[in-house]
């Protein structure tokens, strides 16, 4: 679930704040090519105001004629598909043929949804089971690799944070990481022993856990879609949890530091921890991409530009430096 699908919970609960209207459409199947991808919500009101979007514009417009008319005077979810034919999905925008399928549900206090934006302030990740002939939803856990599933009874649909990211350390290079990497929608977990560090990390969404980053890194199971980065400096946690980390199936394994750190820290996992060339190669270290930055909100940028890279399958070059450039490079100055 992205921030734009977050922003459209957000808006249908301030306008049942002030009593107004709302139909739900949620985007259970696409053919072809489609704007946006399965799960994608979309928000009409009553007067016919609109959140979220679900395709180039078209669709919304549609929407919005709708309940203007009082269409979408609904008592029960029902489905809609638009760009059946060729002539349809020229008229809304949807190209190369798309055609999508939208399941659309009135709002009420059956649907849950001031409940299922608290659980999502708390950073959990939630499945949200809508009953198609009634409209009453349940919440519960989402499982791992929940995704959206929809048959003739039942519309179920995951909420909350698709990627994780584990940050060893809670200094002040991990409270910029974790208040960007929240609003790019990732599940942030914060793992420091030391009680001095501990005690005054406090970032909304976060949560922060006390044990042994080795415990931690073999707890969590990192994932396809988990992230972890060593923070610390201190060779004692940050090694900890670098030997688990390698040895999993994290998409992206950093570490904070100097070149000359690196290759260090390189000679000592491969030396004490038995971790081999293979999984040394995966570690990204200076972490982050190279672009000057020298401030902690600055490189915090540049790690997340790294990781974004990462989970869609970029691989950023070198670049070249400026000539009269000096200073750390992105990663190496804390």
């Amino acid at each position: 679930m992205d921030n734009v699908d977050l922003q459209v919970l957000r808006e249908i609960a301030s306008w049942r704040a002030d009593g107004q209207r709302a139909v739900l459409g949620t985007i259970t199947r696409t053919w072809g090519s489609a704007p946006r991808p399965i799960g994608s919500l979309v928000a009409v009101r009553g007067d016919g105001r609109i959140a979220g979007s679900v395709s180039g514009g078209c669709i919304e417009d549609d929407l919005i004629e709708r309940i203007q008319r009082g269409a979408l005077a609904l008592t029960a979810p029902e489905r809609v598909r638009y760009g059946v034919s060729a002539e349809e999905a020229t008229r809304f925008g949807l190209p190369c043929g798309g055609t999508l399928e939208l399941v659309l549900e009135p709002i009420g206090e059956a649907s849950q949804i001031e409940a299922l934006l608290a659980r999502l302030a708390a950073g959990e990740r939630v499945q949200r089971r809508l009953d198609l002939a009634t409209g009453a939803v349940t919440l519960a856990p989402a499982p791992p690799g929940a995704t959206l599933v929809v048959d003739d009874a039942t519309l179920l649909s995951t909420h909350g944070p698709s990627w994780r990211l584990l940050l060893i350390g809670a200094g002040q290079m991990s409270t910029y990481l974790a208040e960007m990497a929240r609003a790019l929608d990732y599940e942030v977990l914060v793992c420091d022993p030391r009680e001095e560090h501990a005690g005054g990390f406090g970032v909304a969404g976060a949560r922060l856990l006390k044990g042994m980053p080795d415990d931690v890194v073999r707890e969590l199971r990192p994932d396809g879609h988990t992230a972890v980065i060593a923070l610390t400096h201190d060779p004692k946690l940050d090694d900890l949890a670098l030997m688990e980390a390698l040895a999993s199936d994290a998409f992206y394994v950093g570490a904070i530091g100097s070149r000359l750190n690196q290759a260090k820290r390189r000679e000592r996992l491969s030396e004490h921890f038995g971790i081999s060339e293979a999984q040394l190669q995966r570690l990204h270290g200076p972490v982050g991409i190279r672009n000057g930055a020298r401030t902690p909100p600055e490189i915090a940028v540049a790690i997340l530009a790294e990781l974004t890279a990462e989970r869609y399958g970029y691989r950023i070059p070198e670049p070249l430096p400026p000539a009269a450039a000096s200073g750390p490079e992105a990663g190496c100055s804390l």
